[in-house]
Formats: C-alpha cells, structure tokens, sequence
C-alpha cells in the first residue's frame, strides 16, 4: 500500500514540476500564423504556424525602415519623382511629383501613417528602384537570420510572390528594435509632417496600432473572458498591416521592468489581432522573467600557468550575461564551469582560457566565454620586465628602437675592429718584409 500511494505521489509532483520547453504551451490564438519571443534573446516562448509563408502586409515596412536607416541619411531631402504617386495604391500620405520632403518625414509617414507612396519614395532613394531595393531587403533578411523570406516590394501590397513568417517578421523586429531611432518612432502614433514646397499645410498622421491608444467605447476586446481596452500596458510599437489576402497582421513589442517581448500575429480577422496580441503578451509578462545570470569582469577562478613568469593566471568571464527563464525556476539553474586545470604559458590579455554555461533541466540556457585577467610570459633566461603600464617592455616601440641602437653601435665597432685588424694585418706584413731585405 505505501509503494502505491509513495507511486501516486512522484505521478503528481512529475505532473507539476513547470516545464522548461518554452514553446509547448497551448494558447486559443485565432490567427494563422502567431510567434512570442524575448526580444534580448530571441528564445521562442510560443509558436503556431510561426515557419509558414505568409503574405505580411505593411508588416512589410519593417524592413524598409530598417534599410532606410542604415542606408540614409535623415536630413536627406528626396525629390518625388513624376512616377511614385500614381503607380501605388492604399495608404498614403499624397505625395506630389517634385516634391522636396526629408527622409525623416517619409520615415514617420512610413511607419505611423503606414503610407505606401513613402514606401516607394525611400526605395528609389536608397536603390534607384523598387526592384534594386528589394533585393536589398532579401539580402539584408537572410544576415538578419530570417529563413523563409522573399521580397518582391518595400510596402507589401499583394505579390503571390511576397512572402514571410512569423518567425521571421520577429528577427527582424528584434533587429530593428536595436536601432534608437527606429524605437523613438514607433513608440509614437502621431506625428506631423511640416508644410513643403508642394504642401502649405501641415500633414497630421495617426497610427492604426491601437495597442499604443486604443481605450474607450469601440476600443474594447474580451481576452480570456474579460473585457479589457485594445490598449496594451508597456506597448512601444511595432507595426500593424492589412491587405485582402494577408487579413490583419501585428508585431508588436511591450517592456515591462527589464523583459521586452515581440510577437507576431499574421492573418488575424478583424480584432482578434488584438486579442491574440494580448493573450501572447500576457502569456509572457506572466510565465518569464529576465535574470542576470553573470557580471562582466566576474571572477571565477585562478589557473595554475605551466613555463609563465606568474604562478597562476585569473580567469573573468568576457560579458553580462541575461536569461529568460520561467518564472519560480531561478534557483534552479546549475553553473557549469568549462576550464582546464593548468594552462601553458604563454598567454595574452583577454585570451579565451574556458567557458562558463549556464543549464536548466539541462538545457543550456546561457554561455560566455572565460577569458584571462592579465598577460603571461613565457619563462626563461630573461625575465620580461613590465612598464608603470603594465605592459611588457617587448611592445613598446622604444624599447626596439634602443635595442636597434645597441645592434647598429656593436654592428659599427665591430666594422672598426675589423678595419683595425687589417691595418695592424698590413703593418706587420710590411714590417717583416723591410726586415726581410734590410741587410
């Protein structure tokens, strides 16, 4: 009877025991596809569909922006050209032909107002066309580390050939979200666009991204069984998109304390983008947490050094290191430290000597490499003598420069030894021959 009940009860605390897989937790999402991950990471704490095509919609302006920064300058002034305002459709700001706007402008109309004709306008400024430019953007998505991505456009109007993921719409949004201003802009949901040389008045944007606004009547959505505002707690951005074909599409990021979250809801009906946006979100406020697993500099330990002018070399690791771990599961995090037990002069400065990797569950969580502290010699005949510094003699340039001065003064007085020989050489042999024939 006590090996049944002693059974029963290692079935109940298996059955509780939090899991670390973060991915394998069922959530009622509506939409198609859907990711959440840890935006300081990349670790994936929720998926559906996440590595299937999808049509993106203005999603799509992500990566524009993200080129558009990186290959612009923001007091650029674009020249519209007489084509980019007829040959778009959708969402625009009415841009003009020969009209003179800052790239800044068209930045914020891309990604507030979601205008097409910005889109373009940024492309044939970057790249000359559309078409050079989305070749950038799929070159550029590839070293993101996006995997199932093709471009065919800078705004995301329909293409059959036009393609993403959930996945990877989050590693862009990852990648972009590192950039200051990319962030500064959109956090924001409105922004004004001053009057140019074809506008005297001001333009006025406002984002479709309600999780930044969106309370009051007609901006309410039931989440698990309660009614709660569009608007999201600790939300600064992304990007909304909708065509026919994509449906509604969100990336969206929210920061609370010291975790950032992104996640990507792809082909969404109606509100229900909201909805699934919450749930992710929710889902990952409430079950993780960020923990410093180390310090920059920390010590960990000292090494014996075979053949070094130092007994012993100091092992640090090389970087703070940060984690997302389930929540609760913080001390049970076992430290695994990779290191030999004596190591062979000699060494330099911030060498790689070790490793240091952090497991839960036995899942590496986190690593960072162990470097060394100092700089040891090898031992021998003559001990390296170090500057007030710290450094060795050996990599100062006058140190060489005395010691060529040394090499060249021996190098001369031995030519002089040698031309004193001679002559000495000479003399004696004349000497012997007048005494030869003196008498």
């Amino acid at each position: 009877m006590k090996k049944i009940i002693a059974l029963f009860v290692t079935i109940f605390l298996l059955i509780n025991i939090p899991a670390l897989s973060y991915a394998n937790k069922k959530l009622d999402i509506s939409a198609e596809a859907a990711i959440l991950i840890d935006a300081n990471t990349g670790k994936i704490l929720y998926e559906k569909n996440a590595h299937k095509p999808m049509f993106p919609a203005s999603t799509t302006k992500i990566m524009t922006a993200i080129l558009a920064l990186e290959y612009g300058n923001l007091d650029d002034t674009v020249v519209i050209d007489d084509k980019t305002p007829y040959e778009i459709s959708g969402s625009h700001i009415a841009l003009e032909p020969g009209e003179m706007i800052t790239l800044k402008d068209l930045l914020y109309a891309l990604l507030i107002e979601s205008a097409n004709d910005a889109a373009t306008a940024i492309a044939k400024h970057i790249s000359g066309s559309t078409q050079n430019f989305a070749d950038l953007m799929n070159k550029k998505a590839k070293e993101i580390g996006a995997k199932n991505t093709h471009f065919t456009n800078p705004h995301g109007l329909p293409d059959k050939n036009h393609t993403t993921t959930a996945y990877d719409l989050a590693m862009m949004a990852k990648y972009a979200m590192e950039n200051d201003t990319f962030r500064s802009i959109v956090k924001n949901y409105k922004y004004t666009i001053p009057p140019t040389n074809k506008k005297d008045e001001p333009r006025y944007l406002k984002s479709a991204n309600r999780l930044l606004y969106g309370t009051g009547s007609g901006n309410k959505i039931v989440v698990d069984g309660k009614t709660v505002n569009i608007k999201y707690d600790g939300a600064d951005g992304i990007k909304t998109g909708y065509t026919y074909v994509a449906q509604q599409c969100l990336v969206a990021t929210a920061k609370r304390g010291n975790l950032r979250l992104i996640s990507v809801v792809l082909h969404a009906v109606g509100t229900n983008v909201y909805v699934d946006t919450h749930k992710l979100l929710n889902y990952g406020f409430d079950n993780f947490t960020t923990k410093q697993l180390s310090f920059k500099n920390e010590f960990i330990k000292n090494i014996d050094v075979i053949k070094g002018d130092k007994p012993f070399v100091t092992g640090i690791i090389n970087k703070s290191v940060f984690s997302i771990i389930p929540k609760g599961r913080e001390n049970d995090i076992v430290k695994d430290i990779i290191l030999p037990d004596k190591i062979t002069a000699p060494i330099t400065k911030d060498q790689v000597i070790g490793r240091v990797e952090y497991k839960l569950d036995g899942e590496v969580i986190a690593a960072a490499n162990i470097v060394s502290a100092m700089e040891i010699n090898q031992k021998g005949i003559i001990r390296v003598v170090e500057t007030t510094d710290g450094k060795s003699l050996f990599k100062k340039w006058w140190f060489w420069f005395i010691v060529m001065f040394i090499i060249w003064r021996i190098f001369i007085g031995y030519k002089r030894y040698k031309r004193a020989k001679r002559r000495r050489l000479r003399r004696e042999i004349t000497f012997s021959y007048s005494n030869r024939y003196k008498y």
